[in-house]
């Protein structure tokens, strides 16, 4: 099969470089399909490089000699510094020299460069990124993620159809369920934005909407494709990321209380960790800006060399779904 190239920003996040290359030396070694191109200081990254201790063929050094650093503003910033890590890295992918790019730098100006350098399709006006969440009957799509904080009724209505098409035709999910996400359940429940979209959704027949869907009710698995501004959801994604941290470690000082608890901790320990894994954030890798002509992918800004693995897999596992492609057709039907 093909070899999939990612174009990965070796200077963007809080742990950058050091943990961006350990996540790309461990994905070559488990993915033979992969190879990563590491955008970003040549002699930074190839010290990274070396105390790595690898010295194949399957990553290659991009340089790159400026950081786009998160509290930049993003306009300003892809504008600048163009020969940033994250300018360059989404160039590869405009000029068809990478399959994707992957960063965990600054959320906006990832969004600002994806549409300014690889370009939007025709008829996305705000590409959301999207991020599928673990619940209890498997897993919702949650878009607005962060990518557009303010946002017209429109626009949601357009992440409805995105989401539905993503989770029916790659996830294949059958005949996916939408919810707007609201602080009630009746129709003229929450802010303007909210009011002014609920009609626009419950009209659209290209998607099964079942009205609105209360916080609580996201871990539950209360809709498929759960639609919301940007602002909202990334407060709700890094909630349930930050609850599920929580519970994980109040969980295990209550094992560790007594020999009782211990001996009853070694039994489940095997479950626990099964169950347990599925809200583990760095598992799922990235979101994706779905809407662009090319793949582009967001990590968490605190993102770990094991969520860097898991986003370049995702890197492949899009690439071979065809995603973007796929959106494009559906969009121009």
């Amino acid at each position: 099969m093909e070899t999939v190239r990612v174009a990965l920003d070796a200077m963007g996040g809080d742990y950058a470089p050091s943990q961006m290359v350990k996540g790309a030396v461990d994905a070559v070694k488990e993915y033979d399909r992969l190879q990563v191109l590491l955008v970003g200081d040549e002699k930074a990254v190839r010290e990274e490089l070396t105390s790595c201790g690898y010295n194949g063929d399957r990553i290659r050094i991009i340089p790159a000699s400026e950081i786009i650093e998160t509290a930049e503003h993003p306009v300003d910033a892809i504008r600048r510094k163009k020969d940033s890590s994250m300018v360059v890295g989404l160039k590869l992918v405009k000029n068809g020299e990478a399959e994707a790019f992957a960063s965990s730098g600054n959320s906006g100006a990832v969004m600002v460069g994806g549409q300014a350098i690889v370009g939007r399709i025709r008829g996305i006006e705000r590409p959301p990124f999207a991020f599928v969440i673990p619940t209890e009957k498997g897993c919702s799509m949650l878009l607005d993620c962060g990518a557009n904080v303010d946002t017209r009724p429109d626009h949601l209505l357009k992440f409805a159809k995105i989401g539905s098409f993503y989770m029916r035709d790659i996830i294949g999910v059958k005949d996916p369920s939408v919810g707007l996400i609201n602080i009630g359940a009746e129709e003229d429940k929450g802010n303007a934005l909210a009011r002014e979209t609920y009609p626009l959704l419950k009209d659209c027949t290209e998607i099964r909407f079942i009205g609105n869907v209360e916080a609580r009710e996201v871990p539950v698995g209360a809709a498929d494709v759960l639609v919301c501004d940007g602002f909202a959801g990334n407060i709700m994604l890094k909630m349930y990321e930050g609850t599920a941290a929580v519970l994980l470690r109040v969980i295990k000082k209550g094992l560790m209380g007594s020999l009782r608890t211990k001996i009853g901790g070694l039994l489940i320990k095997p479950a626990l960790k099964d169950v347990m894994k599925d809200y583990d954030a760095s598992a799922y890798g990235g979101a994706p800006l779905l809407g662009l002509k090319g793949l582009v992918l967001k990590m968490h800004g605190n993102a770990k060399h094991s969520e860097v693995k898991n986003a370049m897999l995702q890197c492949i596992q899009f690439h071979d779904a065809q995603i973007a492609k796929k959106i494009e057709e559906h969009i121009a039907q």
